[in-house]
């Protein structure tokens, strides 16, 4: 018997609270879509999904009625005379991510539209424009996706909007506002990439507070240039603006997981009270003389390299075989690579050389290996 006819045959539909028993289990919980057309989906109380195999000796006892899985419908808002545009170029992510009752996973399947209406005081502090530029987690981007996202903002500009908020996936989300602080020389409007640690649909989202302190920064500061805006503090305190190029996230998971390296914010968003503080005093500021100079064009052919101990030259070598045009050492210290020769401990590695014909291994990659 397949789900739908189940759910028929016991009066049931999804969001119906069960009791079911089989054998001598016992499971309480919502029904959720089933990816498998023999199985029960329950969500449970503990917020865990369990599937059960429809089957004979699956009793089923609906506890209470409950509201199916969806979402709200989007609002509708319209322009308000005096405030400022924002552009919301919107590129996937958890930001604009919620969970897949099917599977327990998150998944990127929200319409522009969606964000305005899980976030109505965004329409409260400017006039909106929003589009999908992509729908994509950012762990799967590539240059190609950087010049797109420039291009976009190049139009945008041009139409004279206040400033352009980007929701973006953090995992790669300050590989992305380095990329652009290049690409986008002189632009004079705010630029301010925001994510999320948690999808907009669960209680702890730091969604919500990012986009509005966001769109507080763009709409009361003078800033312009390209930012990223994340919580400052573990709790719904604030958030910090934090430099295009010198911002890393340091925590898969924690709300305050992204921190300036060997710089400080650019500025902090009080949540309550929406104050803005500028820590950096010396920020770009607007300078109508100048003009945006969209420089697009990326080199495909280039690679960031991790040093590690036991690095194989071959790891190297694979770089020039395939041509690479250039490669960015991420060094040791202040900047080690191993470019010495090995000392008599390496004749565990290399028993049938003489260590005075072992090169280093990055050395060794830039000519052929000597043969004994």
């Amino acid at each position: 018997m397949g789900i739908e006819s189940f759910l028929k045959k016991h009066g049931l539909k999804e969001g119906s609270v069960v009791r079911a028993k089989k054998g001598k289990s016992s499971f309480t919980g919502t029904i959720i879509p089933s990816i498998e057309k023999d199985i029960l989906t329950l969500k449970l109380e503990s917020g865990y999904n369990t599937g059960i195999k429809i089957e004979s000796g699956l009793k089923v006892e609906k506890v209470k009625e409950g509201k199916a899985v969806g979402k709200a419908k989007p609002a509708k808002f319209e322009n308000r005379p005096g405030l400022p545009t924002v552009s919301i170029l919107q590129i996937g992510g958890t930001i604009a991510a919620r969970v897949d009752y099917r599977t327990g996973a998150v998944y990127t399947t929200f319409e522009p539209e969606d964000l305005l209406t899980l976030v109505p005081e965004l329409a409260e502090m400017a006039n909106i424009k929003t589009r999908l530029i992509s729908n994509m987690f950012s762990e799967d981007m590539r240059f190609s996706h950087y010049q797109l996202i420039a291009r976009e903002i190049e139009k945008e500009a041009k139409k004279g909007v206040k400033g352009i908020i980007l929701p973006h996936g953090t995992d790669t989300m300050a590989y992305t506002s380095a990329a652009l602080a290049f690409m986008l020389q002189d632009i004079q409007i705010p630029i301010i990439l925001v994510g999320a640690q948690r999808s907009t649909d669960r209680g702890s989202t730091d969604a919500i507070m990012n986009l509005i302190c966001a769109m507080e920064f763009i709409t009361k500061t003078d800033f312009c240039g390209v930012g990223i805006c994340m919580h400052g503090t573990s709790s719904d305190d604030n958030c910090l603006i934090l430099p295009a190029c010198k911002t890393r996230k340091m925590h898969t998971s924690r709300r305050d997981a992204f921190k300036p390296v060997n710089a400080e914010p650019i500025a902090k968003i009080a949540f309550g009270t929406r104050k803005i503080e500028m820590l950096e005093k010396d920020y770009c500021k607007k300078s109508p003389e100048k003009k945006l100079k969209l420089l697009d064009k990326m080199e495909e052919k280039v690679s960031l390299f991790k040093i590690h101990p036991n690095l194989d030259h071959e790891l190297v070598a694979c770089l020039r075989k395939n041509k690479y045009r250039g490669v960015v050492l991420e060094g040791t210290g202040l900047g080690q690579a191993p470019v010495g020769k090995p000392n008599e401990q390496a004749r565990i590695c290399f028993p049938k050389q003489r260590l005075s014909n072992l090169p280093g291994c990055l050395e060794i990659s830039t000519k052929k290996r000597q043969k004994n």
